[in-house]
């Protein structure tokens, strides 16, 4: 019988790794505080919930003028609206990120231009968005991705000279920072995702962070149904919808805060560890940390496998990884041949107004291609949520793997034929 848990032999670990999302008494307390006050929804906004917990979150990134909404796709949208961003404005995305990112511009409006990545880490290359500029463009986001964050520098630099808005997608990036600002505070607007998966979570949610107070109460305006929003001196109208978040997620949010500086720190002890243990396994290569990227997040962790020595594809592994007990998968594939972005069946106006700009049949993505599609792997955070036990699973399971790759390769084969 193989050594490979995939093949029938023994699993690496077979004790899950910590449970995530993470709640105590102290969640319960709050939320039926909550219920017993009466005052459950985000009518009138802000609540004393919201407020505490966006006071809180802003004290811990470090700067910005939040605003509370559903989740953290509209939280992109909405950041385009308040910016005056929309019909057939062109926004700049990367091609590696979930599908939001690009969705979030077409919900304006706009077109998503889809630019690749830089393989040192896997974000947005700003080489690539110098190139991508032309007379439509009006904003870019970039998104820090798998404990990475974007060359921030390198793109405000660009931002100005072009006179464009930077809308930073931080849904991998609570508490993260570059050059010691707060991911977030660095561009016009930060966003960030409070979905259940995420490092910081109210179970659904996001939060938009405004570089300026006008900025913010145009936002806060546009999530709460246009009402008007006074600014110095005077009343202004937007069109909105209701796009608030209530005062339960708002107390889960408030408590989370109290857990997540122990969290981070444990997170990224591990992180470190892995990646001096990592230097021990053939075929993995790490993405390259910035040295501005001064504080990192571990929501996801992403390195790269050399499938030549592995003998296999990055599905193949992390399908072997899986049943050795470890939780990853390969991450996103490249925007433009990923399923969950359909922009033609969408029926939203922008695709059936230009069709040419959503024809990507002939886009050539060469780094996320090859990111997406054969080399990365994305581990869980949770397996940095276990000392040094779980990172050790980690590297005896990919030790493992690329032993018994040439096996490996051979039964995906037998499997492929049947």
């Amino acid at each position: 019988m193989s050594q490979l848990a995939i093949l029938g032999g023994e699993k690496t670990r077979s004790t899950p790794y910590p449970h995530w999302p993470v709640f105590d008494e102290r969640d319960i307390e709050a939320v039926t505080s909550v219920v017993q006050s009466g005052r459950w929804g985000g009518f009138p906004y802000p609540g004393p919930q919201t407020r505490e917990f966006l006071e809180r979150f802003v004290e811990m990134q470090g700067g910005g003028y939040p605003v509370l909404m559903v989740n953290g796709t509209v939280t992109m949208e909405v950041a385009l609206r308040a910016a005056d961003i929309g019909w057939g404005d062109e926004v700049i995305v990367p091609a590696l990120t979930f599908q939001a990112t690009a969705a979030a511009p077409m919900a304006a409006g706009a077109i998503p231009v889809i630019v690749d990545v830089d393989p040192e880490n896997y974000c947005m290359d700003p080489r690539k968005v110098e190139e991508a500029i032309t007379p439509r463009t009006r904003a870019i986001i970039p998104v820090h991705l798998g404990a990475q964050m974007t060359d921030m520098d390198a793109i405000m630099d660009i931002a100005e000279r072009h006179h464009l808005i930077v809308i930073e997608d931080c849904a991998h990036a609570h508490g993260a920072r570059w050059r010691g600002r707060g991911a977030g505070t660095i561009g016009h607007f930060g966003s960030f995702s409070l979905q259940s998966s995420k490092i910081l979570t109210t179970g659904e949610g996001g939060i938009l962070l405004c570089q300026t107070e006008e900025l913010q109460k145009k936002a806060e305006s546009i999530i709460n149904c246009g009402r008007p929003y006074e600014y110095q001196g005077k009343i202004h109208y937007t069109m909105g919808a209701n796009y608030r978040l209530g005062e339960l997620h708002a107390a889960l949010g408030v408590v989370a805060l109290q857990r997540f500086p122990e969290q981070m720190k444990q997170r990224n002890e591990a992180a470190s560890y892995l990646e001096e243990a990592l230097s021990e396994v053939p075929g993995v290569r790490l993405l390259r940390r910035d040295p501005r990227h001064t504080t990192r997040a571990i929501y996801i962790y992403g390195f790269a496998i050399d499938p030549q020595v592995f003998h296999n594809t990055h599905e193949v592994v992390c399908a072997a990884l899986e049943a050795e007990g470890i939780p990853c998968d390969t991450g996103y594939p490249p925007m433009h041949r990923y399923d969950l972005f359909q922009p033609r069946l969408s029926r939203l106006p922008v695709p059936s107004a230009f069709p040419d700009r959503f024809d990507f049949s002939r886009l050539s993505l060469p780094e996320a291609e090859r990111a997406g599609e054969r080399e990365s792997v994305w581990l869980d955070e949770s397996v940095f949520r276990d000392g040094q036990k779980g990172i050790d699973d980690v590297v005896t399971a990919l030790k493992k793997v690329v032993e018994h790759g040439e096996e490996l390769a051979r039964a995906a084969a037998r499997r492929l034929e049947k």
